[in-house]
């Protein structure tokens, strides 16, 4: 069973805590078992006889117990609450850190939502469910096995009503156990429905006021909420009737206990106190059942979670890095030049019907300049996200200074790829902590030259107040308290930083006016000089200095060269540039 394996992989690194709790539950269940037998004695040799001190004496020893019993059950409980929480902890660092590993490509086969849900409401269950088993593992069968015995010790004439309560109540567990498998499938589907709703609206927040679609989006979120009420529903009224009969069970069994053993009482066949006892320990056997059934019926939720995320951390990435596969000999460049080559390059994404790049092959030198530029859907960004590898070619080869990215440690590639992603994003912190995201020891001045290039110090400068202003100025995260415009400059000014040796802009300069475009790349051709720079565009007058121009279409290079030959070679870059000039006419 995969929950058995999930938690049984995690709980082993804890043997102290594990040993601790069996030991612990041992000797309070023991004493909750002797408690009874105590009372009998007390009511059979001391009351009925009039025996005061032994009253006393025995009334002493069952504090004692009661006393051990206690202290016991609390520090079991303790134990079993931090193993469980250790558990989960380390559940969620390693599901963490298999999304961490994810490519592009994986993330779109998962999904966002389900990853979110798998990492938190997922691990949750799981975690309650163990903390659950902590608790009862041991308590349950010696409390089972323990109370059978000892109550066939009291009068064993009564032993039917022990299994024909126990029988009844395992038979309605079974049948609630078998109603809520599914359910608990179905709403884990729909958790994760109602987080990617909910994502979407949050990040689309401007959209959808922008194109009024507030009552639309109300209604989509309407639809999930109520799917995932209607699941909870159905769940709710098998935990609500699970109470009322389990109840009924024990008081019926109460009942049966007093009828039947008044009887055998009234015979001379059992005294008064070995009747009591035997009550109490058919209510602690029940009881015992009942807890095991309220596990039961936590089970198969925890169960579907656990396999959701056992397909998360057995998931391998389908881009693997070179220091983590063996087959793979890693190799750093000899010499750091910054040379970008593609080599026949083709790409598919899975299950699609054609190739989204079809045999790309061009070279980008030091201090040279390639553009790309294309009608939307032409496969621009999927060919610049070929660089620093978050996709992988189906076909050729991605070649930096001579070495293949796939061959090349992520450490090295990161470092000498330096990419400005066509939708810009701050995470949350400080101007300063973004800029050094790609190098932590940038000084001061360092990160003020890179903003100057990217025309972003001006801003900068103005934000905030006191200590938190320039630099210290706080970042909402993805940057949503600066404009388009701003995020892109601080986008690019994180990439100068880096100082890589082959600059990758995906339409990074979509945001900025003309004017403020023409300053930057002004600007950024000193900083870039000793580097290979590939820029992706739509707009011609980004690229119409670009040394080499790319232009693609269907996946394909269709043509190349500069502004000026392509002008006279190329309908589709032509098309492209007059399309532009009308549109500022």
């Amino acid at each position: 069973m995969q929950l058995l394996r999930l938690v049984g992989r995690y709980a082993r690194q804890y043997p102290g805590l594990l040993v601790a709790v069996l030991i612990l539950q041992t000797v309070s269940t023991f004493a909750t078992l002797y408690l009874p037998r105590l009372n009998a004695d007390i009511i059979d040799k001391g009351v009925s006889l009039g025996d005061i001190g032994y009253i006393w004496s025995t009334g002493g020893v069952m504090i004692a117990v009661a006393f051990v019993q206690v202290i016991t059950a609390v520090a079991a409980t303790w134990c079993a609450a931090r193993l469980a929480m250790s558990v989960g902890r380390d559940i969620r660092r390693d599901v963490y850190r298999s999304v961490d590993r994810f490519s592009s490509q994986d993330m779109g086969t998962f999904g966002v939502p389900t990853l979110i849900t798998r990492g938190t409401n997922d691990v949750q269950q799981v975690q309650m469910v163990f903390v659950m088993f902590l608790s009862f593992m041991v308590t349950m069968p010696i409390m089972c096995i323990g109370g059978i015995v000892m109550a066939l010790r009291e009068d064993a004439g009564l032993s039917w009503l022990v299994w024909v309560s126990v029988a009844v109540l395992l038979v309605i567990v079974g049948l609630m156990v078998a109603r809520l498998v599914p359910l608990f499938g179905s709403m884990q589907e729909r958790i994760d429905t109602i987080n990617g709703v909910m994502r979407e609206q949050i990040t689309g927040i401007r959209v959808i006021r922008a194109f009024v679609r507030e009552k639309f989006e109300t209604k989509r979120f309407e639809d999930a909420n109520q799917a995932v009420a209607w699941v909870s529903e159905r769940v709710g009224r098998v935990f609500v009737l699970m109470g009322p009969v389990i109840m009924l069970v024990l008081h019926a069994a109460t009942a049966a206990v007093l009828w039947f053993g008044g009887h055998r009482v009234a015979d001379g066949a059992i005294e008064v106190g070995s009747l009591t006892a035997f009550m109490q320990y058919l209510l602690q056997i029940l009881v015992a059942v009942m807890m095991g059934s309220f596990m039961a019926m936590m089970l198969p939720r925890a169960i579907v979670c656990a396999g959701r995320i056992q397909d998360v951390l057995g998931h391998e990435p389908s881009i693997i890095e070179p220091e983590a596969d063996p087959s793979v000999q890693t190799v750093s460049p000899s010499e750091v030049r910054g040379e970008l080559e593609f080599r026949d390059v083709s790409f598919t994404y899975p299950g699609a019907d054609a190739p989204v790049l079809t045999d790309i092959s061009f070279t980008v030198r030091p201090g040279e300049t390639t553009a790309v530029i294309g009608a939307t859907g032409s496969g621009k960004t999927t060919l610049v996200n070929l660089i620093p590898r978050l996709f992988a070619p189906t076909a050729g080869e991605v070649v930096v200074d001579g070495v293949p990215v796939s061959s090349m440690p992520r450490t090295d590639l990161a470092r000498y790829v330096g990419l400005v992603p066509q939708k810009a994003y701050l995470f949350s912190g400080t101007v300063a902590s973004n800029l050094r995201f790609g190098r932590t020891d940038a000084t001061d001045d360092e990160l003020w030259e890179a903003l100057r290039v990217a025309q972003a110090d001006g801003f900068v400068r103005s934000r905030g107040d006191g200590e938190a202003a320039g630099l210290a100025s706080p970042i909402a995260q993805g940057g949503t308290d600066v404009s388009g415009g701003q995020r892109q400059r601080l986008c690019i000014a994180r990439a100068l930083v880096a100082a890589p040796k082959v600059y990758v802009f995906d339409d990074s300069f979509s945001a900025l006016d003309v004017r403020t475009d023409a300053a930057l790349r002004s600007a950024l051709h000193p900083m870039t000089r000793d580097a290979a720079v590939v820029t992706v565009a739509q707009r011609v007058s980004t690229v119409r200095e670009a040394d080499q121009i790319l232009v693609l279409e269907k996946g394909r290079i269709v043509a190349r060269g500069t502004h000026d030959e392509l002008l006279g070679s190329s309908t589709t870059y032509r098309e492209i540039v007059e399309s532009q000039m009308e549109a500022q006419r």
